[in-house]
């Protein structure tokens, strides 16, 4: 975490109604949250998300693309946010298909603001929770780029299961090579032990099958 102190959270609302609009962004603001509101989701597709977590609260109906097309759109655009929907004209259909794409809540209008506020913080915990495996997936990869062509090679041999003997059969060297290229794979990706070692592999897609 290097002592920084996370950025603040934000929750972001699409809404048709100004009102409505309003309201919610005093409640979250009033629970210490930054706000930013949209009254459509082109107006919400100029905006660019900031780099903290962040939930999405979207109306169902709005005018143009309806909520549940715009989560769809959202997916395949690659942007990831929690969505915590409400509506005033919900049925099972429309609430199974939305969190069936993952959204986090389907609130009915008119709703309690304890319900929305505690929507929200599960919204922000999952983006949380995401934001911190993208970033350890970076460092994961960061780390690998540090290995020579040689390391790389000897951490998916390693981590197949292979023997320090076997390696340095099939690579043409001697087992003391070996042994050195596996100390400094396991120092430069901070691994503190084999297991640790195979599920970096596995993360970083460099596990040799055999």
């Amino acid at each position: 975490m290097n002592g920084r102190a996370e950025p603040q959270p934000i929750v972001l609302v699409i809404d048709d109604d100004a009102n409505l609009r309003d309201a919610l962004a005093a409640l979250f603001r009033s629970v210490g949250l930054q706000a930013r509101t949209f009254a459509s989701a082109g107006e919400f597709m100029q905006f660019k998300l900031p780099d903290t977590p962040a939930c999405l609260v979207l109306d169902v109906r709005l005018p143009g693309v309806s909520g549940l097309d715009f989560q769809s759109d959202l997916a395949k655009a690659h942007i990831d946010i929690p969505i915590v929907f409400m509506t005033g004209h919900g049925d099972i259909p429309m609430t199974v298909r939305a969190m069936k794409a993952g959204a986090v809540e389907f609130l009915p209008k008119p709703f309690r603001d304890q319900d929305m506020l505690d929507a929200v913080q599960i919204g922000l915990e999952r983006d949380r929770g995401r934001r911190k495996n993208a970033g350890d997936a970076a460092k994961l990869k960061a780390s690998f780029e540090t290995l020579t062509g040689r390391e790389q090679e000897i951490m998916g041999m390693v981590t197949a299961g292979l023997m320090n003997k076997q390696i340095a059969g099939e690579l043409g060297v001697s087992e003391i090579t070996v042994k050195v290229h596996r100390g400094n794979v396991m120092r430069k990706m901070r691994a503190k032990s084999l297991a640790e070692l195979v599920r970096m592999a596995d993360a970083l897609g460099v596990r040799r099958t055999s």
